[in-house]
C-alpha cells in the first residue's frame, strides 16, 4: 500500500527529530572533551565519568520521572502528574511524531543541563553524590522549569514566553544551578588567597577543550533547528544561520576584546565566547533576523568575559566557566528575545510586554534552579558529604575516585599515594606543589 502524504510527512519529521536527537546527544562528547581540557590532567578522567553519569543515571531519571513532570498533564501549570515511565496519553502535546522520538530528543536536552553543572564542580566533588544530583536534576529540577515554559499547560507558556530551544529552560537552569552548587561546595584548594588574589590553575589541554567546543558547535545544529520538530519546516534554514552567526560574532568579539584588554587574544575566552554566542541565540534563533543574531552574539562575546571575572571576584570557583557561559549568557539570550523578536520585540513594536514576560520567565526558572540545587547540595553535604578530602584533592580525582590516572604512561611516575607524600605537603597550596603532585 502506498503511503499517504500525511504518512510521508510524519516519516520525514520523525527521521529529522531522531537525527537531531543524535546530534544533541553527541554534544555530551563535546562537553566531556571541553571540560577535561579545561581542568588539570589529574582530574580529567573523573570529569568524563561525571558526564557518563549524566548519560546513564540522568537518562534513566528523565525516563522514569522527568518526562512526566515536564510534559505530563497538570491542572495548575506548575508540574505534570502523568506520563511516568513514558506511560499514559500525551495527546495534549499535539505531536505529529511518535512520542518515543520526542522523548529521546528531550532526554538529550535533560542530560545536558546536568552536564553543565559537572564542569562547574570539577576537581573536588565526589562521584557518588554527583550521581545523586544528576538523577534529581533530570528527574525534577530541569523538568519543572521545562514544564513552565514548554508544556502547553505551563504558566509561562500560557503567558506567551518565547524560548525556542532553551536559553532559559536549559542554559539558565544549568548555569544558575551551577552557581548554587559551587557556593555550597566551595572553591578548589589553593584557588584563592586570604588577600583576595587569585591563583591561576591552567587548563592542561586547551586543544582538547577547543575540539570539545567544535563538537558542541556541531551538535547545536541539532539543538536549535531540531526544536522545530519538523524537517518540512523551511524556517530550519534560518535557524541554522542565526545560530551560526551568533557563535561567529561572539567568538570574534571575545578575541578582539581580550586582545585589547590583555594585549593578547585569550584562547580560553575565545572558546567560551563562541559557546556563549550559541547559548545566547538559542532562545531567539527562530524569532530574530540574522543581523539581530550577530548583535546578540557580539554582546554575549563581551558578557562572558566580564562574567568570568565577576564570578572569580565573588569566589565562585568554576573551572570551565559554566556559570558565565550558560547562566549569564543564557539569561541575556532569553531577555534579548523581548528586544529583537520580529513579532512582539521592543524594537519592532515599541511594546515592553514581551520583554517583561521574558524577564519574568528567565528570572523564575533561574531562581527555581538555584534554590532547588542549593537545597540538594546542602542536604548531600550534611549527610554523605560532597567533597573529597584535601589529600585526595591534591593527589587528583582520577586516582582517588577511580584508581587510575587518565595519562598512565606520563603521570603514574609523578602521582603518589597520599601516604607516601612528605608530611606537611597537604597544607601547602596546590600551585606550590604542582611538580610533586603532577598537576
Amino acid at each position: 500500500m502506498e503511503p499517504s502524504i500525511s504518512q510521508l510527512a510524519q516519516g520525514i519529521d520523525t527521521v529529522w527529530v531522531l537525527l537531531c536527537a543524535a546530534l544533541v546527544f553527541f554534544m555530551e562528547g563535546g562537553f566531556a572533551a571541553l571540560e577535561a581540557g579545561f581542568i588539570r590532567s589529574k582530574n580529567s578522567l573523573n570529569i568524563i565519568m561525571k558526564v557518563f553519569a549524566d548519560c546513564t543515571v540522568g537518562m534513566l531519571g528523565y525516563w522514569a520521572v522527568g518526562f512526566g513532570v515536564m510534559y505530563g498533564i497538570d491542572k495548575a501549570g506548575f508540574f505534570g502528574t502523568s506520563g511516568a515511565f513514558l506511560s499514559g496519553d500525551f495527546a495534549h502535546l499535539n505531536l505529529r511524531i511518535p512520542i518515543y522520538a520526542y522523548w529521546i530528543f528531550q532526554a538529550a536536552f535533560a542530560i545536558a543541563v546536568a552536564t553543565i553543572v559537572s564542569g562547574a564542580v570539577a576537581e573536588r566533588m565526589k562521584f557518588g553524590p554527583y550521581m545523586v544530583f544528576s538523577l534529581l536534576a533530570t528527574a525534577v529540577i530541569y523538568p519543572v522549569a521545562g514544564h513552565w515554559i514548554w508544556n502547553p499547560g505551563g504558566w509561562l507558556a500560557q503567558l506567551g514566553m518565547l524560548d525556542f530551544a532553551g536559553s532559559a529552560a536549559v542554559h539558565s537552569v544549568g548555569g544558575w544551578a551551577s552557581l548554587a552548587a559551587v557556593l555550597v561546595l566551595g572553591p578548589r584548594k589553593g584557588k584563592y588567597n586570604k588577600d583576595g588574589s587569585i591563583n591561576v590553575m591552567p587548563a592542561h589541554n586547551l586543544p582538547l577543550a577547543a575540539l570539545g567546543a567544535f563538537m558542541l558547535w556541531f551538535g547545536w545544529f541539532g539543538f536549535n533547528p531540531g526544536s522545530s520538530l519538523s524537517g518540512l519546516d523551511l524556517n530550519i534554514a534560518r535557524i541554522a544561520v542565526t545560530t551560526n552567526l551568533a557563535a561567529a560574532a561572539a567568538g570574534t568579539v571575545s578575541a578582539l576584546y581580550t586582545m585589547i584588554k590583555y594585549g593578547k587574544p585569550d584562547a580560553s575566552m575565545i572558546i567560551n565566547g563562541s559557546l556563549a554566542g550559541l547559548v545566547a541565540i538559542t532562545a531567539g534563533c527562530a524569532y530574530v533576523t540574522p543581523s539581530s543574531a550577530v548583535i546578540i552574539g557580539a554582546a554575549a562575546g563581551v558578557l562572558v568575559v566580564l562574567a568570568v571575572q565577576f564570578f572569580d571576584w565573588i569566589k565562585a570557583d568554576d573551572p570551565v566557566g559554566a556559570i558565565a557561559v550558560h547562566g549569564a549568557c543564557g539569561t541575556f539570550g532569553a531577555v534579548a528575545v523581548g528586544v529583537f523578536a520580529e513579532k512582539g520585540g521592543l524594537i519592532y513594536t515599541g511594546s515592553l510586554k514581551l520583554l517583561g514576560i521574558q524577564a519574568l520567565g528567565v528570572a523564575s526558572v533561574s531562581l527555581w534552579a538555584f534554590t532547588a540545587t542549593a537545597v540538594v547540595f546542602y542536604i548531600l553535604k550534611k549527610t554523605v558529604g560532597i567533597r573529597v578530602t584535601q589529600e585526595e584533592e591534591l593527589d587528583g580525582m582520577d586516582l582517588c575516585e577511580h584508581g587510575i590516572t587518565a595519562y598512565t604512561g606520563i603521570e603514574a611516575s609523578h602521582v603518589r599515594p597520599f601516604s607516601q607524600i612528605p608530611e606537611g605537603l597537604a597544607a601547602r597550596s596546590i600551585q606550590e606543589e604542582k611538580v610533586n603532585n603532577g598537576s
